[in-house]
């Protein structure tokens, strides 16, 4: 029999009685003479007698121990009286009669919920939310238990889309749901929220607490570091540092590896970085930071030739902005930074990028950012190569890349796409390319030693056949170009804020011009303190 049928029959009883029953009723059985006791039950819950309904209920039950209606309201009485474990007793003996009536569900859920047995009540309680989601408090209660199971994201759709008539329901869900914010990193959001709360019931029990939680989330961000710094000291081991080409028959191919100022391309090594990173600049949603890094390495092999010491630095300046699409929080931003690359203490590269991103967090579980890129290069020392060999360009890129999140990011997915064009003043150089990325990282369940592997695959088409190459027959062959790039690395937090890592670095690069086909391998050791 449906709900509506139940309660139209039930109407006409109460009118007999010169009354109008104000509680939901599930779907019951056909009706007995305990029916009679129940309407009456009915009648004083609504008027909130609940000593007098417990007694008709106590009647009906007596009559007709099965009594779906019986039993529901004796679990509504009973949490009404502030009894909830009587409540789940009546309430489960009704579920068991009627398991997929969602009021059942709903009451038997709130009763597990006041208990404390949140583990029993989430499923009872996330279902009902699904089909109903406006039910009266049904948000504060799924938002609260995904708050505790630090399903942020999940908790705040929940506050942001339940709804109630009880006041205090609605100061706690406004509660919740500043903190809520506060821990997703939306300080303005969060002050909002609490301030919402605070007005909602001002001489509530409540207030007190909201009040010093608000002035706390205030005060860290006023006191959140503004300044970051991150100092890198290493060593490595590289197998290809001159960047010689594999053994094949072309003759430049093999004239460049038996040069012997290219060292024959090993050498150990050591490395130093620093990066800082100061944000000048904090208001509302608003967040601007200065950035300056510098990278010095070393080889030991005194034959290189260029490609040896290698020194950069780099300043740059980034805002960005953070809010909420709903329940899901995002994050805007703009960046740019110039780099300037000496090889052995002379002029090589100067680069100016300008970087417009957005972060859109979906869930506990994913994140996407959707990246484009403007890169101007100017090689300080081809003013004096052939034109065709100029290597000065405009580089554009756009991609995106997700990551599939676990644990509390301590275990983490990452896929994505980048398309990428090269326009070089010399034909031999300009070309447009696709890059596929992939990679994860694992945290081990000891001492927080973290596993990352990264991937990287750049396919490159270039425009025209190479004016000078292949030296035996040039301008007859178009370049195309697949790189492989692997990164395995594993870190292992210190005391006193350092890092202990070791990495490996692969690069494949196969070329249809055998001067670029090369193969190189780096080990480093690199111990970081980060600020």
């Amino acid at each position: 029999m449906t709900m509506n049928a139940r309660m139209t029959r039930l109407v006409g009883l109460l009118l007999l009685l010169g009354m109008v029953a104000l509680a939901p009723t599930p779907v019951v059985a056909q009706e007995t003479e305990a029916d009679v006791s129940v309407a009456q039950a009915i009648v004083a819950y609504a008027n909130k007698r609940y000593e007098e309904a417990h007694r008709h209920l106590a009647d009906a039950l007596a009559l007709d121990p099965g009594n779906l209606q019986g039993l529901y309201y004796s679990g509504l009485v009973h949490l009404a009286q502030k009894n909830p474990a009587r409540a789940v007793e009546f309430l489960e003996q009704a579920r068991a009669k009627a398991p997929d009536d969602p009021l059942i569900r709903y009451q038997l859920g709130v009763a597990y919920f006041s208990l404390e047995r949140y583990d029993q009540a989430e499923p009872l309680l996330a279902e009902v939310f699904q089909q109903q989601p406006k039910r009266d408090g049904l948000g504060y209660y799924v938002g609260f238990m995904r708050y505790r199971q630090k399903d942020y994201q999940g908790a705040l759709a929940a506050f942001q889309t339940g709804a109630s008539s009880d006041p205090t329901i609605q100061q706690l869900t406004k509660f919740y749901a500043g903190l809520t914010m506060g821990v997703l990193g939306l300080p303005e959001q969060a002050v909002a929220e609490v301030d919402d709360a605070l007005r909602l019931q001002p001489a509530s029990p409540l207030t007190g607490p909201a009040e010093r939680i608000r002035d706390r989330i205030v005060m860290a961000r006023e006191r959140e570091q503004r300044l970051r710094v991150d100092v890198r000291l290493g060593a490595f081991y590289d197998d290809n540092i001159a960047i010689n080409p594999q053994i094949s028959r072309d003759p430049l191919a093999q004239a460049l590896r038996n040069t012997p100022n290219r060292g024959g391309g090993r050498s150990t090594g050591e490395f130093a970085a620093l990066r800082t990173d100061y944000s000048w600049l904090r208001s509302g949603p608003w967040e601007a930071t200065a950035t300056y890094g510098f990278f010095h390495s070393q080889p030991n092999n005194p034959g290189l030739f260029r490609t040896g010491k290698i020194q950069s630095h780099l300043g740059g300046l980034a805002g960005f902005y953070r809010g909420t699409v709903g329940a899901l929080p995002y994050q805007l931003g703009t960046q740019y930074t110039y780099d300037y690359l000496l090889l052995n203490g002379v002029p090589f590269l100067e680069r100016h990028t300008g970087t417009v991103f957005g972060t859109l967090v979906e869930s506990p579980s994913h994140l996407t950012t959707v990246v484009g890129r403007l890169q101007a290069k100017n090689f300080l020392l081809d003013a004096t190569t052939p034109p065709p060999d100029n290597r000065n360009a405009h580089n554009w890129m756009i991609g995106s890349t997700h990551v599939f999140r676990f644990a509390g990011d301590q275990h983490l997915i990452r896929v994505g796409y980048q398309f990428d064009l090269e326009d070089a003043e010399g034909s031999n150089f300009s070309y447009q390319g696709h890059r596929l990325l992939a990679g994860g990282q694992y945290t081990l369940p000891w001492g927080a030693t973290r596993l990352r592997y990264d991937y990287e695959i750049h396919f490159r088409e270039y425009r025209q056949a190479h004016l000078f190459l292949p030296v035996t027959s040039p301008n007859t062959m178009t370049r195309t170009d697949t790189e492989h790039l692997h990164v395995f690395r594993i870190e292992k937090p210190l005391p006193y804020s350092l890092t202990l890592s070791a990495e490996y670095q692969g690069i494949l690069n196969n070329s249809d011009l055998d001067v670029f086909t090369f193969n190189r391998n780096t080990v480093l050791l690199m111990l970081a303190w980060i600020y």
